[in-house]
């Protein structure tokens, strides 16, 4: 099997302009989430905005793109094969309700917006992407909800595995705070009204926030002709669906489960050769019940576990690639990153409440989202 690793990682939250940046503060155990009304006609609330303003998709993804290709030393254009594979759950959201606005306005749909409209379908973004870096290859716009983001970056490991390329971009971006997001989540009752607590048991709910993480992967071979520098290898992936309700998970688990043990499997390792858990850990009642009830059940007391949502907010379907990458470094400097705002938690796990040194060699990045979209993948030093 073709071994696939991580050689630059690009990197945008509330916690900072850079992965470096964002690393640091979420080791200090700072928070990027602050009170916010952006706009007018909602309340004021707890969001994860990296400016003062909502960001833009397109920016936030050509930033992480550039900032990946830097980190890895390469310089555009690519390979013409080389992949590009960058999903987003909400996509241009903020595009579609803004053109909603002055149709409503305007009561019929502007002739003028017609090309603007073209230019926001839900793949031009991944697009954009492979212009930027001057690839022809295998373009790919993944769509899963909350796990979007290890979606993607499965799909492009499974892209070099299977012989279709050297190279891949991959990631998710998200830019998720708009008025209809924002008043949806609202209404589902989901949204913590001064924080983000994960696993905590006076846990409020999940907070939004904005952000981007990109990767690029190569074979270890073609890593290796070039020297470059490596964060690590992705071992192997689970993608399963409940198939069982439009946002609740399926109470026993069973297909997290099963996403879950296929990972493992694929990546031949055992329930007890995981070091760190990277937690989904949204904060929400019943996705911190289930991940707990399901990290209790399959792995052995005593794994360290941490959601980093509660610095950086949940960024939907950027979440899993933000995860990835804090993972990576994790791997990298041999440090857990903690799982800010638990004062007191309500499940019988070893939660990283402050970033702690310690021996990790594999490690798992879970994502559960809308749908019953299930995701695990699994990283080694």
């Amino acid at each position: 099997m073709v071994k696939v690793v991580v050689t630059g990682i690009g990197l945008v939250s509330a916690l900072g302009g850079s992965l470096e940046d964002s690393w640091r503060n979420l080791i200090a155990g700072k928070s990027g989430i602050g009170l916010h009304q952006p706009f007018p006609e909602l309340t004021q609330l707890p969001l994860g905005l990296i400016g003062e303003q909502p960001s833009e998709l397109t920016m936030l993804t050509r930033m992480v793109v550039a900032s990946a290709l830097q980190d890895s030393g390469l310089v555009a254009p690519l390979a013409d094969d080389c992949a590009v594979v960058i999903g987003s759950s909400r996509s241009y959201q903020a595009s579609w309700e803004m053109l909603a606005r002055q149709m409503y306005n305007a009561n019929h749909f502007p002739t003028s917006s017609f090309g603007n409209w073209l230019n926001t379908l839900p793949h031009i973004n991944a697009i954009a992407a492979a212009r930027q870096i001057g690839a022809s290859g295998i373009v790919l716009a993944p769509m899963a909800a909350c796990a979007t983001g290890i979606w993607s970056i499965a799909q492009a490991a499974l892209l070099i595995q299977t012989g279709q390329c050297q190279q891949a971009i991959a990631g998710a971006v998200e830019a998720p705070i708009t008025p209809l997001t924002l008043a949806g989540f609202q209404q589902m009752g989901a949204l913590a009204k001064t924080g983000a607590y994960p696993f905590d048991l006076h846990r409020e709910g999940l907070v939004l926030g904005e952000g981007a993480a990109v990767f690029v992967l190569e074979s270890a071979e073609f890593a290796k002709q070039r020297q470059a520098k490596v964060y690590g290898e992705i071992l192997g992936f689970g993608l399963t669906n409940d198939a069982y309700h439009s946002n609740s998970p399926e109470p026993e688990g069973k297909s997290a489960i099963a996403a879950i043990k296929q990972c493992l499997e694929r990546s031949c390792l055992k329930p007890g050769d995981i070091d760190y858990i990277h937690a989904h850990g949204t904060a929400t009642q019943l996705n911190d019940q289930m991940e707990s009830m399901i990290i209790q059940r399959l792995f052995p007391k005593g794994v360290a576990v941490s959601s980093t949502k509660g610095s950086t907010g949940h960024t939907l379907g950027a979440s899993g690639a933000l995860g990835v990458a804090f993972s990576l470094m994790a791997l990298k400097h041999q440090i857990l990153p903690p799982c800010l705002g638990l004062q007191q938690p309500e499940f019988d796990l070893d939660i990283v409440t402050t970033a702690r040194l310690s021996k990790i060699q594999q490690v798992l990045c879970l994502s559960f989202g809308f749908g019953g979209q299930n995701a695990a993948i699994a990283l080694a030093r």
